[in-house]
């Protein structure tokens, strides 16, 4: 059993998450989270080594993922492919539950290296 913690929660200038599931939570594979961003925001344009999938709650957001965007509503799920450009822009504020394999790592670019995900570790 996880119960949601303060220390499970990372909040950004763009959105908010609660890490749910992760190894450092008792998960082995997978990890997931709750994603809150508000109305207006939109997240750095990067790239994860993990598939994710999105499951929207609440609101909408607008995807760029290799060039093509797309709009996802409350209800839809959104599958991001690995390895590929992707931006994410609330139009409304939405909300919504991520699962992806627990070793994935972002990569920005113009930056060296990569970045962890904290909720998802």
């Amino acid at each position: 059993m996880i119960s949601p913690a303060p220390e499970n929660v990372t909040a950004t200038p763009n959105a908010t998450m609660t890490g749910f599931a992760a190894p450092s939570r008792g998960s082995s594979e997978l990890s997931s989270w709750h994603v809150a961003m508000p109305a207006g925001a939109t997240g750095p344009e990067h790239s994860v080594s993990r598939e994710q999938v999105w499951i929207l709650t609440a609101g909408s957001l607008e995807v760029t993922c290799d060039g093509r965007t797309e709009k996802v509503t409350a209800g839809g799920t959104l599958v991001l492919p690995p390895d590929t450009l992707r931006r994410i822009h609330a139009g409304e504020s939405f909300e919504a539950h991520v699962v992806m394999r627990s070793d994935g790592v972002v990569t920005v670019p113009g930056e060296e290296g990569t970045r962890i995900l904290p909720w998802a570790r």
